[in-house]
């Protein structure tokens, strides 16, 4: 898997499949929406991850994710300091938005060779209740917001704002399982 989450760390683990960590470290993630949409930029920086992991691997599936939150066409990506995850959690208060994720798996042969390579998005409807001034500031000083898309968790503190979901919760947790089980299958690999 090539990413450091410890969400996806943890839901792969708990589905009891083998796997190993390498995160990217050199591929730079792309944010920008002028010419692209956030469904393309999650599928870019999630390719881009893969590709930089599969170069090392052989004989493997390396998966890439990228997870993103978006409202009005802004990219809402991991908050940079608490101001930032105050902005973030002030302009999605009382509405619903997206979160994107883009999820691509490469198969390697045992020259190290790319043989196929599958992309796709999940996209899931967040919608928060109305957050008071002191609920945000309470919840940013819970420390949860800082690591996350969109600057909250839907399984922890920030499910207390939640007060519904159209669609993934787990792409909302930043993996969209039922997605990669199907992208798996379409590759002949069965996770079950």
């Amino acid at each position: 898997m090539a990413s450091q989450s410890p969400r996806r760390k943890s839901l792969i683990t708990e589905l009891g499949l083998k796997f190993k960590t390498d995160p990217a470290r050199n591929f730079q993630e792309k944010f920008e929406t002028k010419n692209s949409s956030p469904a393309q930029i999650v599928v870019h920086n999630a390719e881009g991850k893969a590709l930089e992991i599969a170069q090392k691997h052989k004989n493997a599936y390396i998966l890439g994710v990228d997870t993103i939150g978006s409202y009005k066409g802004e990219i809402l990506s991991k908050p940079k300091n608490t101001k930032d995850a105050k902005r973030i959690l002030r302009f999605i208060n009382n509405t619903t938005h997206e979160v994107i994720s883009g999820i691509c798996i490469i198969s390697t042969d045992k020259k190290g060779k790319i043989v196929k390579k599958i992309s796709d998005f999940e996209r899931t409807y967040v919608t928060f209740d109305r957050m008071t001034e002191k609920e945000i500031d309470a919840y940013i000083n819970s420390g949860e917001s800082m690591d996350k898309a969109a600057a909250f968790a839907i399984q922890g503190l920030g499910s207390l704002f939640i007060k519904k979901i159209d669609g993934d919760y787990f792409n909302v947790v930043g993996l969209p399982i039922f997605k990669m089980k199907k992208m798996f299958e379409e590759l002949g690999e069965k996770l079950v």
